[in-house]
């Protein structure tokens, strides 16, 4: 049975919730016939995310690492194909680091693709009636933070784990009292991720496909 590691993120900038987490904990349940599901969230903290993803990583050595994160202002599932080696925070994360700017690993490849079949994971969220695009800009904040050290883990460490990012947008509550940006129903992102996951699992028994080419790097 192959096995997957979905992770959502901690709340941050002084927010009470995160819909990647809310995400996470909706689908820690999950049962499907032939895709084991684990769970994590991630600190939003530079300092931490790597140590984190790496133990996680080498201690499930997961077939896929699907990542689910926030993204104010975006109104679909929107599934990233580059990770980029650049920290430019808008905003502290929640450690108080803010980092301007930097490589996330110093000396280490520009750029990642990533390592999920993106546009199946796309077709299949649509598939289940819930908005989904494509997207080749994961930002410079943890989010692309952790796609980058995911990937770079994986590779360097010659793990089987195959990894991926997906944003999810704000949930209706987030919007009220502030300025107004697109929403969605938690239900519905569970929704759209649960369709990604049963589109993973059938990549598991029908191959790798085009994975390795989505994976290179430079």
């Amino acid at each position: 049975m192959a096995t997957i590691l979905l992770t959502g993120f901690e709340p941050f900038n002084g927010e009470p919730l995160n819909p990647s987490a809310e995400a996470v904990q909706c689908l820690a349940d999950t049962a499907l016939p032939s895709l084991q599901v684990q769970t994590a969230i991630l600190p939003v903290d530079a300092s931490r995310i790597s140590d984190v993803l790496r133990a996680a990583l080498v201690s499930l050595r997961p077939d896929w690492c699907l990542m689910l994160g926030q993204s104010q202002g975006r109104a679909a599932l929107t599934v990233e194909r580059v990770a980029v080696n650049l920290a430019d925070f808008r905003i502290p994360d929640n450690a108080g680091n803010q980092l301007r700017d930097q490589p996330i690993v110093a000396g280490g490849p520009v750029a990642y693709f990533a390592a999920v079949p993106a546009a199946r994971l796309r077709d299949a969220a649509l598939a289940a009636g819930v908005p989904a695009e494509l997207s080749l800009s994961a930002g410079a904040f943890l989010c692309n933070m952790a796609l980058y050290h995911a990937l770079h883990l994986a590779a360097t460490l010659r793990l089987p784990t195959r990894c991926g990012f997906v944003h999810v947008p704000s949930l209706p509550q987030q919007a009220l009292g502030g300025p107004a940006h697109p929403t969605m129903a938690l239900e519905t992102i569970c929704s759209g991720v649960r369709a990604m996951l049963l589109a993973l699992e059938e990549e598991s028994t029908t191959g790798a496909g085009d994975l390795a080419i989505e994976h290179a790097c430079w």
